[in-house]
């Protein structure tokens, strides 16, 4: 999906206030999370590149929360979207 913010997946599906962007910087992937219920989420935190949430989500293995990085940040579904936004242009 595509919005003004750019193109985006949801992470966890069943919550629609929650959106995963995607884009391609220098070569590599970055994610950048937006949520409705926090506006300033998005000014707070800047674009991350998946080297850096891989290297994270080792510290996570299961946390607590039940929250899986590598489910979130999802990299089969960035590179599609990616995929597909540049056949679009």
């Amino acid at each position: 999906m595509k919005d003004r913010l750019g193109s985006y997946y949801y992470p966890f599906p069943q919550n629609k206030k929650v959106r995963m962007y995607v884009r391609r910087v220098s070569g590599e992937i970055c994610f950048r999370m937006w949520n409705s219920e926090d506006p300033d989420m998005w000014e707070k935190h800047g674009w991350v590149p998946y080297a850096a949430i891989a290297q994270a989500s080792a510290m996570y293995k299961k946390s607590d929360r039940g929250f899986d990085p590598q489910r979130a940040y999802d990299m089969n579904a960035a590179q599609a979207l990616i995929k597909e936004e540049s056949l679009q242009k």
